[in-house]
């Protein structure tokens, strides 16, 4: 209620609803504007650690990335973006190999996925293969990701022959991916993927958040609306309705005001109406959910 002349301030609280208990499960899952993935030590985190201040832990073997490392990436004086470097996948990750699962789930709240390959093969992989496994465990972890948009970088490129190079572009381009060549340890290629990244990011949607069922009010306009019955039992008036279990409950017997409000409830509702035509008389007991009190008009 607004503030009046004669009610500065409240003067009683109705309780809350009935509490209800669960046992639940909670994962982080961390909100950012671009997450980077790929096969470990394809070169992600070194990414990461030049576009923004972020310092995550480089090394040559992998797994050396074991949490997602965050990172505010500015492209211009008034333009900036989320980045994550997701720890490495390997296949089965959507199974939850390679602790697949703490990985995956912070890929979900990515707007846009820039996928890392080594073109190179310098660690013994097929980078096409590489590509395709990644891809089938995002989709299989949760198939929302396929409709996520995605950018390629072929990293290494300093390891890879030029025929190495231009046969993963083709790929890349005959598979409708936007594709960036790059040396990722020295920031070689990354300012034009910044710059992509930063426009396309102004097209896409927000990542959908989940925002908890309002608890419904009580709404006294409404309250006509309301069915209810009364009957007469041994001189007792009977009066019930499933909405008026919600008012009992949030009703102060012993607070002055909140009783007001409850005279209001019943007179807006029409029950007063109804336990007149139905013979009440002056003193007679009415009961509302096990709450007794006598009738006066």
């Amino acid at each position: 209620h607004f503030a009046t002349p004669t009610r500065q301030v409240p003067r009683f609280a109705k309780p809350g609803t009935p509490g209800e208990q669960y046992d639940v499960t909670l994962e982080l899952k961390l909100l950012a504007d671009v997450g980077l993935v790929g096969f470990p030590n394809v070169g992600k985190s070194s990414l990461i650690s030049v576009v923004s201040a972020a310092k995550p832990a480089i090394a040559n073997y992998h797994f050396t990335t074991l949490t997602p490392t965050l990172g505010v990436v500015r492209v211009a004086e008034e333009k900036s973006f989320v980045m994550a470097d997701i720890p490495g996948l390997i296949e089965g990750a959507s199974d939850g190999a390679g602790l697949g699962h703490q990985f995956l789930r912070h890929v979900e709240r990515c707007r846009l996925l820039v996928h890392l390959v080594d073109i190179s093969g310098s660690e013994g992989r097929d980078p096409y293969e590489d590509f395709r496994i990644i891809n089938e465990e995002l989709v299989r972890f949760n198939p929302k990701l396929a409709e996520r948009p995605m950018l390629v970088v072929g990293n290494k490129i300093d390891l890879a022959t030029d025929e190495q190079q231009e046969e993963f572009a083709a790929f890349c381009k005959d598979n409708g991916y936007e594709y960036f060549p790059m040396m990722a340890a020295i920031r070689v290629g990354a300012d034009p993927l910044l710059e992509r990244i930063a426009a396309l990011l102004d097209t896409l949607p927000p990542i959908e958040r989940f925002e908890p069922d309002p608890i419904p009010e009580l709404n006294e306009e409404e309250l006509k609306g309301n069915k209810f019955t009364v009957r007469e039992e041994d001189g007792v008036y009977f009066v019930e309705g499933e909405w008026l279990i919600q008012v009992m409950r949030s009703i102060n017997f012993s607070d002055y005001e909140s009783l007001q409000y409850f005279e209001r409830v019943l007179e807006q509702s029409g029950i007063i109406d109804a336990l007149r035509a139905a013979g009440i008389q002056e003193k007679d007991t009415v009961n509302i959910y096990d709450v007794e009190f006598d009738f006066v008009n």
